[in-house]
């Protein structure tokens, strides 16, 4: 199982780290990540795969709105099942 992890915000220190923080804590796989500056504005996409996750979906998409409410960034995490049902025609 894989999905879509979406960052975005004003720029600040520690937003990656943040991030990749509770990834690690859940035992998830970062697969690819690219991120950017747009007029002191951070964003950040990553691809991760979720198949050895310790925790369930709903914790790991709890303890990225935790962390994104004390990094005052945005966090959105979807399946790549879904993204794909979306942009499916």
């Amino acid at each position: 199982m894989k999905a879509f992890i979406t960052v975005i915000g004003e720029d600040k220190v520690g937003i990656i780290y943040g991030v990749t923080g509770v990834l690690k804590e859940a035992n998830v796989n970062v697969l690819d990540i690219t991120q950017t500056l747009v007029d002191n504005y951070f964003t950040m996409i990553m691809f991760v795969d979720l198949t050895n996750m310790k925790s369930d979906f709903k914790e790991l998409k709890a303890s990225l709105d935790d962390v994104g409410d004390k990094l005052g960034v945005s966090i959105k995490i979807q399946h790549k099942d879904i993204f794909d049902s979306m942009h499916t025609i």
